[in-house]
């Protein structure tokens, strides 16, 4: 028998607890009606950083001290730092909530373990189109609806139910436990980076390896272990006449529109397969090994469940390996929208006198972002000449995010292959990310130590969406996959 599934009441607590043998992996855990109803009263919270207004930045402090509470009640060292002000372009200003260093243990025996994770969440409104009060966390055939259950509250509280584990069995934990959570997450961790730096020799000169739990599973069932994720470099370009609309009543057919040149521009950066056009962004991409190749091959994805699950008719590549490729190890190319352009419903026979485009390139090892930028430009400014176009065109890389890639063979990936065979069973997928997760580098370039993405959410989970959801079984086996990592982690170090 599994003795981690078997529930029974530990004389040792004063809570219903998971008792199992002497030292077995993380299958020591509280009731999960404990842990549920902690999600509920976090998920009632809405901590939304994205719209700058005085009411949520309130629920974000408010969100701030649940949290800074939970874990001083383990017996935590807590500060909270203050983290200064937003200033929002009509000149107002803003707190931005402090964010929690948080310590457990300074034994120079063990290693020592930091968890980075956010308690902000996106916007979300029942009349956005869902089907549950976002703010009140419904469960639905195992699946735990609500904002925030999944990105990223859900994960931040399975590493407080694994330290608490231990507290209630009155278990010293097996490594040092080292906490850094934030609350401006969506909103571009404002301040965070200063604070990483500023602590370098500070709260985390004693910190070994970092575990950030942000990101998802590419299965509905099987774990995964993250090592990479792309960088990304954002652009505009504006093409001008005058500040002015035209009425093109009476001045269509006599100018150069901006908007004709600007979706010409935008048309000459990526065809209909999906690769880019730029001479030279792919020049210096890091060539597929035999090694990575096999990686691709492990991994479970379903194709047909997941275009069904994505709602898309057809993807670009028919099998799991070119896309998985193409989502995480290639350069992509996104045009995200135009500014300027009359876009509100009815008719309006306007020239736009001014319009600015907006694009964006996923950067993968070993491309150099002075380069791409050098490139784009130089693209840019030959598909404008050929048009003769006596408008004015400007380029600018309004943003530039570095990819991150981890070493697959740090003692910390093994000890969570090791937790991962231990609660769930199976291998994990090992997996790279799309997306960009700038801590996890700033992390790794300002710390020096080993980071590692260990997610807790499915596929499917919707973070962001009208469906945010994490499933009752992804949250309670996570919490015990976190307690295993520990134990695995003090074995290896």
């Amino acid at each position: 028998m599994n003795l981690y599934r078997v529930w029974v009441f530990c004389t040792t607590s004063k809570s219903p607890v998971l008792c199992v043998p002497p030292r077995c992996p993380a299958t020591w855990l509280t009731s999960d009606t404990v842990f549920l109803e902690t999600l509920k009263e976090w998920v009632a919270v809405e901590s939304d950083s994205v719209q700058p207004v005085l009411r949520l930045r309130r629920e974000l402090l408010r969100m701030t001290d649940l949290a800074a509470d939970r874990l001083r009640n383990l017996g935590a060292h807590v500060d909270l730092v203050d983290a200064g002000f937003q200033q929002l372009p009509d000149g107002q200003s803003l707190p931005i909530p402090p964010i929690i260093l948080a310590a457990l243990g300074n034994d120079p025996k063990k290693p020592t373990v930091c968890f980075y994770g956010h308690l902000d969440v996106q916007p979300a409104r029942r009349e956005d189109g869902w089907v549950t009060d976002p703010h009140t966390l419904t469960e639905v055939d195992g699946k735990l609806y609500g904002r925030g259950t999944t990105d990223n509250k859900g994960p931040v509280l399975a590493w407080i139910n694994a330290v608490s584990t231990f507290r209630a069995l009155d278990e010293d934990l097996p490594v040092n436990v080292k906490f850094v959570i934030e609350g401006m997450e969506e909103a571009g961790s404002l301040a965070l980076e200063e604070l990483v730096q500023k602590e370098k020799a500070g709260f985390f000169s004693s910190v070994d390896y970092i575990v950030i739990s942000d990101n998802l599973w590419v299965s509905r069932r099987t774990p995964a272990l993250t090592w990479g994720t792309r960088g990304n470099s954002y652009f505009m370009v504006e093409v001008k006449c005058r500040d002015q609309d035209f009425h093109s009543g009476t001045f269509g057919g006599i100018l150069n529109e901006p908007m004709a040149d600007l979706v010409a521009l935008l048309g000459s950066l990526v065809d209909s397969s999906g690769r880019i056009l730029i001479p030279g962004i792919y020049d210096h991409v890091a060539p597929v090994t035999e090694e990575e190749k096999r990686t691709y091959e492990a991994i479970d994805l379903d194709l047909e469940e997941y275009r069904n699950s994505s709602q898309v008719k057809k993807f670009l590549f028919d099998t799991k390996e070119e896309l998985l490729m193409h989502l995480w190890r290639y350069p992509s190319l996104s045009i995200h929208g135009i500014e300027g352009a009359f876009h509100e419903p009815g008719a309006k026979t306007v020239i736009p006198g001014r319009v600015i485009g907006k694009f964006s390139i996923r950067l993968v090892p070993h491309m150099n972002m002075s380069v791409v930028e050098k490139q784009v430009k130089q693209h840019l400014d030959y598909i404008f000449s050929k048009r003769n176009s006596s408008n004015q065109m400007t380029v600018s890389m309004t943003l530039g995010l570095h990819p991150w890639v981890a070493n697959i063979r740090d003692n910390q990936y093994l000890a969570a292959k090791r937790a991962i065979k231990t609660v769930f069973g199976t291998e994990p997928d090992m997996i790279r990310d799309g997306s960009t997760i700038p801590i996890a580098r700033i992390f790794q370039d300002t710390i020096q130590k080993s980071v590692m993405m260990l997610p807790l959410g499915a596929v499917d989970d919707g973070e962001h969406s009208q469906k945010e959801k994490i499933n009752r079984w992804n949250y309670i086996e996570g919490s015990k996959l976190f307690a295993a990592f520990f134990l695995e982690m003090a074995k290896l170090h």
